[in-house]
């Protein structure tokens, strides 16, 4: 199992410093109106997040989450990557709050496939190894740099990016978002795995191949 160090628990407490500080007045999310709003997580999700728990019910444990201590199952899928998702929906003392935070760890040679958020800017900093960090904007132009252990990253609301292990162990960081949710839209699951599937004739129009390739492509989903 793997623990943040001492140094990684102070980058990871200055970069919540500064959501915290420069974030809320431009939150994704819309400002909350009272003190907190811990998530009802039995009701249903609203426009403005779940609704509230009554302060009788709310007890400290809903303000504290232990989950981005612990490492996270690299193995779980075929790209050597996981997320540990520190959102309303595992942490409900976020509720309308505008903020989240997730720990992603990763195999060697381990990939964050190509993916967006498109209700959040991504903030993150490398706790151990190295990643390969690259986005591409809406006039496709790829940026990109190696970031080591301490360096940082800023990922603009919804644009399409991906971390890449390029270190010879395994690899961690952790990430900030401007909302309680930013959600994900992951680019290989969300084109070859959908639920019903997108017809092989979009699919081999856009990438100009045939049905045999995209064939292929939906079985190493599931498809």
């Amino acid at each position: 199992m793997v623990s943040l160090s001492s140094s990684g628990y102070y980058l990871l407490f200055c970069l919540l410093g500064l959501l915290l500080t420069h974030l809320p007045s431009h939150s994704a999310d819309p400002d909350p109106l009272q003190d907190f709003c811990v998530a009802n997580l039995n009701a249903t999700f609203s426009i403005n997040g779940y609704p509230c728990k009554s302060v009788s019910e709310t007890t400290s444990e809903d303000f504290f989450f232990s989950g981005l201590s612990k490492e996270g199952d690299t193995n779980s899928n075929p790209f050597g990557f996981i997320v540990t998702a520190g959102n309303v929906k595992t942490f409900p003392g976020l509720n309308t709050l505008g903020l989240s935070m997730n720990r992603v760890d990763y195999a060697p040679g381990g990939l964050n496939p190509p993916h967006s958020h498109p209700r959040a800017t991504e903030t993150g900093v490398v706790i151990k190894g190295k990643l390969l960090v690259g986005f591409i904007t809406t006039d496709n132009v790829f940026y990109s740099k190696v970031l080591t252990v301490g360096e940082m990253f800023v990922i603009p609301r919804g644009l399409v990016h991906f971390q890449r292990n390029v270190g010879e162990g395994k690899a961690m960081s952790i990430t900030a978002f401007n909302s309680q949710l930013p959600g994900a839209v992951v680019i290989p699951t969300n084109l070859f795995a959908t639920t019903p599937p997108i017809p092989n004739q979009v699919l081999t129009k856009a990438f100009q191949v045939g049905d045999d390739v995209v064939n292929s492509i939906k079985s190493k989903f599931g498809g």
